[in-house]
């Protein structure tokens, strides 16, 4: 066993209490884990902070300075006070805990670091519990620390376990004592070589125990590599295996069904980007080996056609089809949508929700099972362990990053020869992050809208233009146009947005008065029926206006629809916003996006609209909401648990997510199976990693 695979109580100064608190809060379990528990900042020694300087805006600081005996206060809440002093001023001291042991120990007369966070309160500065370092005595025998405190995140728990930034510190101190110099390496030799790396162990020294800035600077940037090079090769391996290890259903066959359909039926030319990646499709499914793909468009670039030829395509070669949509009024638009653009052509298609009564569910099924149902829609229904197919080839996944993984894999074994996958999204997502995020699935991006469509023009609305926005709605209407009006629902507020969406609803009814105009208003509270009912009265032009929350964000494809008005735009993120506009333009009509906000905008707020105002591009709006919001927390991807990167930035880092993806590729290309000794260490990385699930393999 290796020093970092340790339990952490074999650490000095972690006894159980301590132990529990740290797995807790933290996650750290073994010395390993501890070791990777980086600093999120440094305070400089030398940079010391004059008393005079301070204001309510400091962050953590260094004082350099005098403290006079500590006085106890006694009193509903008995406290310590003392003085600290420096050539300029002086401010106050405090302790809630801890009292005796500190007023034992301050040193009157000693010069003190002392380090900690400035708060007002009363017109006064005061530092609660700072941390204090003993710089000199009366004999003048100074210590010479190292120049940097590293400051690591803590929790109100670990603070009270005695585990502070400080008490983390010293615990990183026994955890180098024990490794003795050395740390075993996971990247490979020729690697470290390469990239003029340092050691494992010396990053790490030098991240924890920096003596200057270009240290901080170079283990951070080995750390980084480190884990984006880790990240890289458990994706990149599992694409490798799942390729040597799983044959696919070979689709040599292009006929009747596809020809028929793309002489009688196709309802435009394909676009070149359509073509492209039908072709991309088409090699996948008569490779031999199992397609895992994953289909980029944006909003109104086709994908649904290009999965109907591909599903098209396994109906030639004798195999059913299943698309699983995450709602279902996109299960239910898909399902129209295809019928519509296949009638006559003898396709038998099904749609299977939870809402479909229980007979005509049996009846589905077991059509579906003696292959009678050529292609199946549906949302998570199509999961349950009822459902089996005749003979499943090809699976689409529609908006898959809104179903969990586990999910998605109960589809990808319903059939004995695992059927080809297409996983598609409308929501764009940048480059360097889908060759991070999906680095196991082959990428196709349908880059060019159908020829017809006219650019959505965007604007910026705030209440004191409503009056103007009402005007032109009208004016939309008298045109013989329909308009959305969508209202924001966020899940921790749900009442609230709902008293939002009823009170914006009346006060459109009182601007569009009956009988004049007909409001169509829908929610996710509603009955199946009663929103179907609604949504159809829209979808038939018989309402002027849709009042609604973001369950319209997908799936309803009203060509007549030509304004869409976001209420509280700044409450909704670019991805959102982004997929709501698309609900429009999809006729040839000139359409329009009002974003509604309030007139005081956050510094970020503003970056959005403006991102929205200025650009259609899915792709390039994907990319701001990654710069202004992070990885972590774009739409879907924060459930996935993928990117849990402590130290590297998938946007700013972009040089090293390159570079460290392109070393992981010549390993495998040499190595699929990582059986050469130097790379042992990853084989044993990514076998302690899964922990026997692959999760990786499954799209």
């Amino acid at each position: 066993m290796s020093v970092t695979d340790m339990d952490i109580t074999m650490l000095k100064g972690v006894g159980p209490a301590k132990a529990l608190q740290l797995q807790r809060e933290l996650g750290i379990f073994t010395l390993g884990d501890l070791l990777m528990h980086f600093p999120y900042r440094y305070l400089d020694r030398s940079h010391v902070t004059k008393v005079s300087e301070l204001d309510a805006d400091s962050s953590l600081v260094v004082l350099r300075g005098h403290i006079s005996q500590p006085q106890a206060q006694i009193g509903r809440t008995p406290l310590l006070k003392a003085t600290f002093t420096d050539p300029t001023g002086s401010i106050e001291l405090v302790w809630f805990k801890g009292l005796r042991w500190i007023q034992d120990s301050i040193k009157v007369g000693y010069e003190y670091l002392v380090m900690g966070k400035p708060t007002v309160f009363g017109n006064q500065i005061s530092i609660a519990h700072p941390d204090l370092e003993l710089l000199s005595g009366t004999q003048g025998t100074d210590h010479t620390p190292l120049p940097f405190i590293p400051v690591y995140n803590s929790t109100e728990k670990l603070k009270n376990a005695g585990l502070s930034s400080k008490g983390m510190a010293r615990l990183m101190e026994n955890a180098f004592r024990m490794l003795e110099g050395h740390l075993s390496e996971i990247l490979p030799a020729s690697v470290v070589a390469q990239y003029q790396l340092p050691s494992r162990y010396e990053a790490m020294r030098m991240i924890h125990f920096p003596r200057n800035h270009q240290e901080i600077a170079i283990a951070t940037q080995r750390m980084k590599f480190e884990e984006l090079f880790l990240l890289h090769l458990d994706y990149q391996y599992a694409k490798y295996e799942r390729q040597r290890k799983n044959n696919g259903l070979v689709f040599n066959t292009v006929g009747e069904h596809f020809n028929r359909f793309y002489a009688e039926k196709l309802p435009f030319e394909l676009t070149g980007a359509q073509k492209r990646v039908v072709k991309e499709i088409r090699n996948d499914m008569r490779s031999g080996k199992q397609m895992n793909r994953l289909l980029q468009g944006d909003v109104g670039s086709g994908k649904t056609l290009v999965a109907l030829l591909c599903m098209l395509i396994a109906l030639d070669n004798g195999c059913q089809s299943c698309l699983m949509a995450p709602t279902e009024i996109l299960a239910t638009q898909h399902y129209n949508t295809l019928c519509r653009m296949t009638e006559g052509l003898g396709i038998r298609i099904e749609l299977l929700t939870g809402s479909v009564k229980a007979a005509a569910k049996r009846k589905i099924k077991q059509r579906l099972q003696e292959g009678e149902v050529d292609l199946l829609i549906g949302t998570h229904a199509l999961i349950e362990e009822s459902v089996q197919f005749h003979n499943l080839g090809f699976v689409v996944i529609d908006e898959q990053h809104r179903f969990g993984v586990a999910q998605r894999s109960k589809l990808w074994t319903k059939n004995e020869i695992p059927p080809h996958i297409l996983v598609m999204t409308a929501t764009p997502i940048p480059r360097t992050l889908a060759m991070t995020l999906y680095g196991d699935l082959e990428c196709s991006v349908i880059d060019e809208l159908p020829p017809g469509r006219k650019p959505i023009r965007t604007t910026h609305a705030t209440e004191a233009q409503r009056l103007a926005v009402y005007g032109f709605l009208r004016k939309q209407i008298a045109l013989g146009r329909q308009v959305y009006v969508v209202y924001p629902l966020i899940q921790e507020s749900e009442k609230m947005d709902l008293v939002d969406l009823m009170n914006g609803y009346d006060a459109m009814v009182s601007y569009f008065p009956l009988p004049q105009y007909q409001i169509s208003i829908v929610h996710g509270k509603m009955p199946p029926d009663v929103k179907a009912y609604e949504m159809e009265r829209f979808k038939k032009g018989e309402a002027n206006i849709m009042v609604s929350t973001t369950v319209i964000e997908v799936g309803v494809d009203v060509p007549n629809a030509t304004v869409m008005m976001v209420e509280n735009a700044e409450r909704f993120g670019l991805s959102q916003l982004h997929q709501l506009r698309g609900r429009v333009g999809r006729g040839a009509d000139q359409s329009y996006c009002i974003l509604m906000t309030k007139n005081n905008l956050s510094t970020t707020a503003k970056e959005r609209i403006q991102t929205m105002v200025n650009s259609n591009d899915g792709f390039r709006i994907a990319e701001a909401d990654l710069k202004l919001r992070g990885p972590g927390d774009i739409q879907g991807l924060q459930q996935s648990g993928i990117l849990d990167l402590r130290l590297a930035d998938i946007v700013d880092d972009e040089p090293l997510v390159r570079s460290s993806r392109e070393s992981v590729q010549a390993i495998l290309d040499v190595d699929p199976t990582l059986s050469n000794p130097e790379h042992y260490s990853l084989l044993l990385y990514l076998r302690n990693k899964r922990n026997g699930i692959n999760w990786g393999k499954i799209s």
